[in-house]
């Protein structure tokens, strides 16, 4: 064979490799609302930067007449690129070969470029659309979800990882996105449960659809699985790229920070925020949105808010200050008051400690009445779970700031990143009221006597009122915690961007260690 006959040889290769399934499979993926795997890639990273591996890899299956059907490159698309100019790694997955069906040639391919993410520091992004093992390998498609599982826990921490399911993810395929750091799903597309609608009904004989059971909807509101969801498969890797936007490459590296900006999308870092005083409400029973609070603080008031849809009494997310990458965490007055609960709990101890892994600081904006009370919670173990977020910010040795907006009562103000559990810096506003709890349920117990005569007498209304604004005037404000040293500055509100941008350059140097020990035990 000459030179020239090799190189058609090799276009023709990399042309069938690149053809998937076929025109006719190519064209059953457009009508169901989807984009091919290569379409993916290209939406995903940066024009021209995409370099594939693994093209001509085929299945080494020989049973069931699977030796008749060998498609180049296995159903798997891999390789790096870079988003914002920045490396990263990724594999799609094709649903037009095989249904995307996991072998052991697909795995292997996989987990080459899991491995090579780990030794070039780079995150690893997955395009998920696979209908789960591939049933004619049998034991050795089951290896390889094993395989990828295992590499998913060693590379957890390391470096970032990102799942994007588009289109069915099921059975023991979903619980590699599980362990991955963020989850993004599109709206009707999207699937992931562990059993599906007709196992289901066969065993428990529930009928329930498929986007009931496990659509983008469903894990982004009840089950909390998924983080972020999109309308379409556009938006969805659009948002994709915003969120690597803001993350280091791995855990040695710090966050991007974005430079100065000039002219009209300048933001100085000494702007001072004049809406909170128009958010914050004269009374501290009414609600607000901490989420209007927090994008007039931020950066171009740019807060990108993960988990948006579950545990909405609790909102997270990541922001810059001064042009460094933030982690956002704030109690939401307006839902369910702010109180933390079981949901709020495990959705922000999970970002925390993401946050931590990967050198991002937190600020935390405080606004907490005390952990949601009730039956439910209790039988559904919010004394384990309301642990964990705050074995989280004991853990985390990042740079920690916190503003106490309004509320901070009991051990949540304890839990939401005080000073007793190692925050760097801890401001308060005047309208800031920290104490065991709050005054209407703490003068019942204080003044239990004088209640009482007050009701004998019939003014109990005017003595309840009397004693509220005695309390609140002694302990539901920030001085006495500022006199103990638990409040570093009680600050005015419209200084709020200058305070924090300071204070993280402050501790821009800042190193801790905790004791040496294999790993700690997180009450799971």
């Amino acid at each position: 064979m000459s030179y020239l006959e090799k190189l058609r040889d090799l276009a023709e290769r990399e042309k069938k490799a690149e053809a998937g399934g076929g025109p006719e499979r190519l064209e059953k993926q457009h009508a169901a609302g989807k984009l091919t795997a290569r379409e993916r890639i290209a939406l995903l990273l940066d024009p021209g930067s995409f370099a594939e591996l693994d093209k001509f890899v085929v299945h080494r299956c020989s049973d069931f007449e699977m030796e008749k059907q060998r498609i180049l490159g296995d159903g798997v698309v891999t390789g790096t690129g870079t988003i914002g100019g920045r490396t990263v790694c990724v594999f799609s997955q094709d649903f037009t070969v095989f249904g995307g069906s996991l072998s052991g040639a697909h795995a292997s391919k996989i987990c080459k470029i899991m491995d090579l993410a780990l030794k070039i520091g780079a995150p690893v992004i997955g395009l998920n659309d696979s209908g789960g093992a591939r049933i004619q390998e049998g034991v050795e498609s089951l290896g390889g979800y094993a395989e990828i599982f295992w590499r998913n826990v060693q590379a957890s921490g390391v470096v970032p990882q990102i799942s994007v399911i588009l289109g069915p993810c099921a059975g023991g395929a979903v619980y590699s996105p599980a362990i991955t750091d963020f989850i993004f799903m599109v709206e009707n597309t999207s699937y992931m449960f562990v059993t599906g609608p007709d196992v289901i009904k066969t065993v428990t004989h529930e009928d329930v659809t498929k986007e009931a059971l496990g659509g983008a909807e469903t894990h982004a509101e009840r089950s909390g699985v998924s983080h972020f969801v999109a309308p379409n498969e556009q938006a969805c890797l659009q948002a994709v790229r915003k969120l690597v936007g803001f993350l280091p490459a791995n855990n040695l590296d710090e966050a991007p920070v974005r430079g100065a900006r000039v002219g009209a999308d300048a933001d100085p870092i000494d702007r001072p925020c004049l809406a909170i005083a128009k958010i914050l409400p004269d009374s501290s029973s009414k609600p607000y949105d901490m989420r209007r609070l927090i994008e007039d603080v931020v950066d171009a008031g740019e807060f990108m808010e993960v988990h948006e849809g579950y545990a909405r009494n609790l909102v997270v997310g990541f922001a810059r200050l001064g042009g460094q990458t933030v982690g956002i965490v704030g109690n939401q007055p307006a839902h369910l008051a702010g109180c933390l609960d079981i949901a709020a709990s495990l959705k922000g101890g999970r970002f925390v400690r993401f946050c931590d892994s990967f050198n991002i600081p937190l600020v935390t904006f405080v606004d907490v009445p005390g952990f949601l009370p009730g039956t439910e919670q209790e039988y559904g173990g919010i004394i384990k779970h309301g642990a964990k977020l705050l074995y989280a910010y004991a853990e985390a040795t990042v740079p920690k700031l916190a503003v106490i907006t309004r509320k901070a009562y009991g051990g949540a103000y304890d839990v939401m990143s005080s000073k007793h559990i190692r925050a760097d810096f801890n401001f308060a506003y005047p309208t800031a009221e920290i104490a065991v709890m709050g005054p209407e349920g703490a003068i019942n117990i204080l003044y239990r006597k004088e209640l009482a005569a007050a009701e004998k007498a019939g003014r109990l209304a005017e003595e309840r009122a009397r004693l509220v604004e005695v309390y609140r005037n002694t302990f539901a404000n920030p001085y006495k915690a500022a006199e103990l040293g638990y409040v570093d500055e009680v600050i005015v509100p419209e200084e709020t961007r200058r305070m924090l941008i300071n204070a993280l350059k402050t501790l821009a140097r800042k190193r801790e260690r905790g004791p040496s020990r294999k790993h700690g035990n997180i009450p799971l």
